[in-house]
């Protein structure tokens, strides 16, 4: 709650003070162009989606990379559908990944560990594991 009102404080504060610098008929239509380009950017989302997952497959990208790019792009379209100018500078700036990385790292200050692939059962250990080699002694006549 305490983020909402300071996020609306801050909306509200930059929206008034650049809307009385530029007019109430370029403020709506920035509002209109900005809300149409937050949704012809999560129309594309789709194709971006793909050519990541691409990417991510052919190992051009981690799978943090992957999550990041597309969660962060996804959020900066939403932001711009938000009326208002500070939502708009900030989805606008969530596009480029770089701003969302910074973003990203400032947030979310958890550091991943690699994955570990590791037996679910902590009894089972290296030692106990016997190496073995089928050898089929039934032979068709």
């Amino acid at each position: 709650m305490k983020y909402f009102l300071i996020y609306l404080f801050i909306e509200v504060f930059v929206s008034v003070n650049i809307s009385s610098a530029i007019g109430a008929f370029a403020t709506f239509g920035e509002i209109v162009f900005s809300a149409i380009v937050g949704f012809v950017l999560l129309a594309n989302m789709r194709l971006t989606l793909m050519q990541n997952m691409q990417a991510l497959m052919q190992g051009e990208i981690s799978v943090e990379s992957f999550e990041r790019l597309n969660l962060w792009s996804f959020v900066g379209a939403l932001l711009l559908i938000i009326p208002g100018f500070f939502s708009d500078i900030v989805g606008l700036l969530l596009q480029f990944s770089a701003f969302a990385t910074l973003i990203a790292s400032k947030l979310l200050h958890v550091k991943k560990e690699p994955p570990h692939f590791r037996s679910k059962n902590p009894q089972l250990k290296e030692e106990e594991i016997i190496d073995v080699e089928v050898i089929d002694e039934h032979r068709s006549k």
